[in-house]
């Protein structure tokens, strides 16, 4: 089994109806998730959208990399998201963030995810569940990382516990 965390979004329509039912589709094949709490965000990149709803969440799998990300884009289009212009608006939107200490650098796949060091949406959920975990490419615990980033425009919505 392979530890792996993944980052949930979504900005349109019911954010939260959107990230439990993403969250209900990946319990088919990741076990003892282990969720963030949900945070409204600015939108990145694009500007001109409505805030997100972010979270993070760990888990065990047994699928590869390549089969985790298909089987998440597979929940992507499920949930309802539509092929739209890069940061723009979006349904639901699941990224791979690590997978074991894996690095991973393909046209399609790139983990650890290539931006997270710079996303505080990402990296204030992330260490909520796991502060310590070592980044990887940096060699340092992802809450060191954050502590160099501007967290503000991150705001708590909803605590979660174990699902």
């Amino acid at each position: 089994m392979h530890n792996v965390f993944i980052a949930l979004g979504s900005n349109i329509g019911n954010r939260e109806d959107h990230l439990f039912r993403a969250i209900t589709a990946i319990s088919q094949k990741i076990e003892g998730i282990l969720p963030s709490s949900i945070y409204e965000t600015e939108p990145w990149g694009y500007l001109d959208q409505g805030k997100f709803y972010n979270m993070v969440l760990a888990g065990k799998t047994a699928l590869s990399p390549r089969e985790l990300l298909l089987f998440l884009k597979d929940i992507e289009k499920e949930v309802g998201r539509t092929p739209n212009f890069t940061n723009g608006p979006r349904v639901i939107d699941l990224d791979i963030l690590f997978f074991d200490d894996e690095c991973v650098n393909e046209d399609k796949l790139k983990i650890p995810h290539p931006r997270l060091h710079e996303r505080s949406f990402v990296l204030v959920p992330l260490c909520e569940i796991a502060p310590d975990f070592i980044h990887p490419n940096f060699g340092e615990p992802l809450k060191t990382i954050l502590s160099k980033i501007d967290q503000s425009g991150v705001t708590l919505v909803k605590r979660l516990e174990f699902i």
